[in-house]
């Protein structure tokens, strides 16, 4: 037994070591657990989505590298659905089966995305609507198109019209990006965006280990759930999500989207084609941006920035449903099919008349 103040005061920072390290042995212990648990977390979900989840299309060479590509329906002209950024063609599930009830009409996964391969970088506008056209030239689907471009989408439907102008007989714009919104935001909003992308480029760097641990699909579960879709299709979501790949497709678009905003400046009109315009009426929340602000934009996007995507025809218009978001195709997919199906109608009836004309 200690006697001394000495012997006292060592065996109490011996006692003290011996906790320090049986809480670090302790804290890693439950680390090693915690991980273990979500390997094995992650390992079963994958190997169950493969099953739950098989590839939805053909794939078709679009120059040195295949992307998936997924035709339904019968007619003619065909309908070429573009997605959003982010976004795989799974996200066009709600909307292809009624385009399909009357017309030809195609989704696919842009490079990187769902079961396609990685394409070139970096991802402008202009390159994503050169290797559609390969792809569809490929697949021997052959013009004409009309054309359906959600959010960034917008931009790359804009490219190929301008690359292929005969080829395209319509489009139909789904809230689509506008090159002048950036202009229109506050700094907040910038700053919000700036985030965004900073936050994906450190995802990119650490998917490896985000993904073998269960982490990366835990917060893309997590981010999915808000959206007000089947829970079968969120799965989906998720598992196409959770592919290195496809964080490299998204940064690399990200990265690029001025370059693409101002490809679109550049890419002209559409004549006297069919267009329309459908634009959210709903307001995204955003909790990163001043209320105040987010107000202000969306009364541009709503009142000036979606009106001049109609202007790019003389046989234009613009529709907007109060009842959905940004996420039309998710909120409402009949929507989208009614304003294809006009579309059509009025291409059919411009072409009769030009014949008439001719005769």
């Amino acid at each position: 037994m200690p006697t001394t103040a000495l012997e006292i005061e060592v065996q109490r920072e011996k006692s003290l070591k011996l906790r320090v390290k049986w809480i670090l042995a302790s804290f890693v212990a439950l680390l090693v657990l915690v991980a273990a648990a979500g390997a094995s977390y992650q390992a079963i979900c994958e190997h169950h989505d493969r099953d739950r989840f098989p590839e939805i299309g053909r794939r078709v060479d679009a120059g040195g590298f295949s992307l998936n590509l997924n035709c339904t329906g019968k007619g003619n002209p065909t309908v070429v659905l573009e997605s959003g950024l982010g976004i795989p063609a799974i996200g066009w599930e709600l909307v292809q089966p009624k385009i399909a009830e009357f017309a030809r009409v195609c989704s696919y996964d842009r490079a990187g995305y769902g079961w396609s391969d990685p394409g070139l970088v970096p991802r402008t506008s202009r390159e994503i609507a050169r290797e559609l056209h390969t792809l569809l030239k490929n697949a021997r689907v052959p013009p004409p198109y009309i054309l359906v471009g959600h959010s960034f989408g917008g931009f790359n439907i804009r490219l190929f019209n301008q690359m292929y102008p005969r080829e395209v007989a319509g489009a139909i714009f789904v809230d689509a990006s506008q090159e002048d919104e950036e202009s229109e935001m506050s700094e907040a909003m910038k700053e919000a965006s700036a985030k965004s992308l900073r936050q994906l480029r450190r995802m990119d760097s650490v998917m490896g280990f985000l993904k073998d641990f269960g982490i990366a699909r835990v917060g893309i579960e997590r981010n999915l759930i808000r959206l007000n879709i089947p829970r079968q299709l969120r799965d989906e979501l998720a598992y196409l999500e959770l592919q290195k790949k496809y964080i490299d497709a998204i940064l690399s678009e990200k990265e690029s989207f001025d370059a693409s905003a101002e490809e679109a400046r550049d890419a002209g009109t559409f004549g006297d084609k069919p267009l329309i315009v459908l634009t959210a009426g709903a307001q995204d929340a955003d909790p990163g941006v001043p209320q105040k602000d987010a107000d202000e934009f969306f009364e541009s996007w709503v009142g000036k920035l979606q009106p001049q995507l109609a202007q790019l025809s003389t046989n234009g218009s613009q529709l907007v449903l109060l009842n959905s978001d940004h996420l039309i195709p998710f909120e409402q997919p009949q929507a989208v099919a009614d304003a294809v199906r006009q579309v059509i109608t009025d291409s059919a009836e411009q072409r009769g008349a030009n014949d008439r004309h001719r005769i």
